[in-house]
């Protein structure tokens, strides 16, 4: 099990309503991450006792980068935190992507974006982000453009391709050999049938609502092919065997 470590905040900014960037100096979980992987936050709130799961957005030589939307009291209080404030760890948590050379298709949606920079940033080889957002308030686009080339798609229209993340594979012409996906279910429910339709390898990042964050609670479980070693049941735990999963090895 991964060691709680306490960070120091480096910054804080605020990119769009409700989403925060913080970048805390955390060596011991930089040099490990793989993207895809998230860390454990944990509250100073002792009422509040389970860490909230971010993903990793981005890592340097010594630090984290943690790119969140405030969904509830944890995160709001977390969007409150100054430069220089102590902040409780645990991570890197869970299994990140598989790396791949062919030329790749990088999908997030909302707050799936994220960990969609690391991706692109280890990823050898061409790849393209395709975005979406609701509206033109376009989060990390100008960091993605740094090390892929960047489809936007938007709910309403403002910018790029109208509609969804596929509406803008489709109108963008965007290809590629595998796909890796991060978002909402219904985003990747449909980003899995596009991938068996056009036979393309296809890893998805799972978002789910997660308690202990280790796999031992089974509050993130999600319905798999096969049987869980674990439970001997048709599930996987998202925090443990995922978040990330080959498509076909889960149901949505």
């Amino acid at each position: 099990m991964k060691e709680q470590i306490t960070g120091r905040i480096l910054s804080q900014t605020q990119l769009a309503d409700e989403i925060y960037s913080m970048w805390v100096d955390a060596e011991a979980i930089a040099i490990e991450a793989d993207p895809g992987q998230f860390v454990s936050v944990y509250s100073r709130d002792g009422a509040r006792i389970l860490p909230r799961p971010i993903s990793i957005c981005e890592v340097n030589e010594n630090a984290v980068r943690l790119v969140y939307r405030v969904a509830g009291a944890g995160t709001k209080e977390f969007s409150n935190y100054q430069r220089g404030e102590a902040i409780r760890l645990q991570g890197p948590m869970g299994n990140g992507f598989p790396l791949h050379g062919e030329p790749a298709i990088l999908i997030g949606g909302g707050i799936g974006i994220p960990p969609m920079l690391e991706l692109a940033k280890k990823l050898p080889g061409e790849k393209t982000v395709v975005a979406g957002y609701r509206d033109n308030h376009l989060f990390l686009w100008e960091d993605l453009k740094r090390y892929a080339d960047v489809a936007i798609a938007t709910e309403d229209g403002s910018v790029g391709t109208k509609g969804n993340v596929l509406d803008a594979v489709r109108e963008q012409n965007v290809t590629g050999s595998v796909i890796y996906a991060c978002g909402p279910t219904p985003m990747l429910r449909a980003v899995k049938a596009y991938a068996m339709e056009k036979n393309l390898l296809c890893y998805l990042s799972l978002e789910e609502r997660m308690a202990c964050g280790i796999g031992a609670c089974l509050a993130c479980v999600c319905r798999s092919k096969e049987t869980d070693s674990h439970t001997g049941v048709h599930n996987k735990r998202i925090c443990k065997d995922g978040p990330v999963f080959l498509a076909q090895e889960v149901e949505l």
